[in-house]
């Protein structure tokens, strides 16, 4: 599953790893993505999105439907 939020387009951030020696390996700071299924009532099917912890918060309070057009409006496919 790729770290991709559909919603907000967060993905992977990267950086640095410093141990106690402070040697610095690679590493990536991935966002809490999941996915989840929602009703949506205009098309009369379930859709499966991608969605990180903010996004499904944000879904919560704008509603399954501004939040697929968003989708939408972003060039996503739902």
């Amino acid at each position: 599953m790729s770290a991709h939020c559909q919603l907000t387009g967060s993905q992977p951030g990267f950086g640095n790893s410093i141990s106690h020696s402070h040697r610095r390996t690679s590493r990536r700071f991935d966002p809490n993505v999941q996915r989840k299924r929602y009703w949506l009532p205009s098309e009369g099917r379930h859709v499966r999105l991608t969605l990180s912890a903010r996004a499904i918060k944000m879904i919560d309070v704008i509603g399954i439907e501004a939040a697929v057009a968003r989708i939408r409006a972003r060039g996503g496919k739902v």
